[in-house]
């Protein structure tokens, strides 16, 4: 069989690294030896493995940014609340966008929403001592599980692949009835997958949450992405759909890295329930002098984390806020170069006979977007991510997401307009190969 990358190559490269299970190799790793492979071969890869902003970043932030600099900012601590300015423009920004109300005190600035899960995660599972379990609804951010790991919270995971629509009730009560669940979480629209919770699944998930008092995080990371509808036009429908709606137990976690291009500066806001916020906890009460979620969450909590987001990054984030709610920044103008990448390269693997995995929001086909899976009849993830190597095309295998379905994640991000015409090459020689 022959293929544009030499066989023995990858297969050494994946061997130095020691990896015995191709479909649990990590992002990194994916990575790295398709670094080395180009540089070896001289062949140019085609790399849709790293879920990393290829846009350029906003204009507003940066500006606000810089000038924000200029003026001193980086001399001073912020604000372990958060910057004023932030909190108001986010609480503004959520009802623009989402069409709910959030008080900006609950609205916290973080180190990206990476950070936010984790705090939200350690104060959730510190809440009650009956309930330190966080609930995964997957596939999802391997990262996320492994902030479990190290802060040493137990937690639960199933696929939603078999349980949309009606099936998701009674598999989200199986494991809520147990009792020791603090918190679920999810992203939305969904990394890896890309499908999107419908309004009917929201609120089952909400009235959930609220018969059996638990929080949910509800992951905002590609925010109005669902390129299907037009959410761009702020204070008027259709709205970023959310489990706000339903609950009063909730956060929202917004990041500025892939809805504004802003990944670099590491800054998100995690938004609190008004209700949730003054909640007091007798636990919390006992464990740290003051039992209110939104006061854990922010004076102990995220102090002891990071003493505070970037400063100066805070103002990025304020102005890019603003600039979106005046109505001035059409963010999703510019991100929807995403859906465009998408829909190409799914025309290219479905023509050669790949299959797109997760591939409906019930009826409806998914959104074109940053992510959509793909899998290959009779061939497994670790396969299938093992041998498009041999064909200059990494990706990582669903396996890491939590995902039970055999496929890859495929990421819009990297791909340049000339990749279009060599993966289409490349896919005819899969195709020769593949008879």
């Amino acid at each position: 069989m022959k293929t544009p990358i030499n066989k023995e190559l990858i297969d050494n490269a994946i061997s130095d690294f020691g990896i015995k299970d191709f479909a649990k190799a990590t992002i990194r790793e994916v990575v790295a030896i398709a670094s080395n492979a180009e540089k070896a071969s001289g062949v140019e890869f085609i790399k849709m493995e790293m879920g990393v902003p290829g846009l350029p970043a906003s204009k507003y932030g940066v500006e606000a940014q810089i000038q924000s600099l200029q003026n001193g900012i980086a001399r001073l601590y912020p604000n372990i609340n958060g910057l004023p300015e932030l909190k108001e423009e986010a609480s503004r920004f959520i009802k623009a966008f989402i069409g709910v109300d959030v008080n900006a005190e609950g609205c916290v600035p973080v180190c990206g929403s990476m950070q936010g899960t984790f705090a939200s995660f350690l104060t959730a599972s510190q809440s009650d001592p009956k309930k330190n379990k966080i609930l995964f609804i997957d596939p999802g951010f391997p990262v996320q599980k492994q902030q479990c790991v190290v802060m040493g919270a137990e937690y639960e995971t199933f696929d939603v692949y078999d349980f949309r629509g009606e099936n998701l009730g009674p598999k989200l009560e199986s494991y809520l009835k147990n009792g020791d669940i603090a918190a679920i979480v999810y992203s939305n629209p969904n990394n890896p997958s890309w499908i999107c919770m419908t309004e009917s699944e929201l609120k089952t998930i909400g009235d959930l949450a609220t018969k059996y008092d638990c929080i949910v995080f509800e992951d905002l990371a590609y925010f109005a992405m669902d390129f299907r509808k037009d959410l761009s036009t702020p204070f008027q429908p259709p709205y970023q759909p959310t489990v706000a709606r339903y609950t009063d137990n909730y956060v929202l976690l917004i990041s500025g890295s892939k809805a504004f291009s802003y990944a670099g500066e590491r800054i998100g806001v995690s938004c609190i329930s008004n209700k949730l916020y003054h909640r007091s906890y007798p636990a919390l009460e006992k464990k740290y002098g003051n039992g209110t979620f939104g006061s854990v969450f922010i004076h102990r909590v995220l102090y002891a984390l990071s003493s505070g987001t970037s400063h100066s990054a805070q103002f990025a984030m304020a102005a890019m806020l603003k600039a979106a709610s005046d109505g001035i920044y059409d963010f999703r103008a510019d991100i929807s170069e995403y859906g465009r990448r998408a829909h190409l390269l799914k025309e290219i693997f479905t023509r050669h006979g790949f299959i797109i995995v997760y591939d409906k929001d019930m009826d409806e086909s998914i959104a074109d977007g940053f992510y959509f899976t793909i899998g290959y009849p009779g061939m497994t993830g670790s396969q299938l991510a093992r041998e498009l190597m041999y064909y200059g095309v990494s990706a990582i295998a669903l396996d890491t997401t939590g995902s039970k379905q055999q496929g890859l994640r495929i990421c819009t991000s990297f791909i340049r307009d000339n990749q279009y015409d060599l993966l289409e090459q490349r896919m005819q020689i899969w195709d020769e190969n593949h008879k």
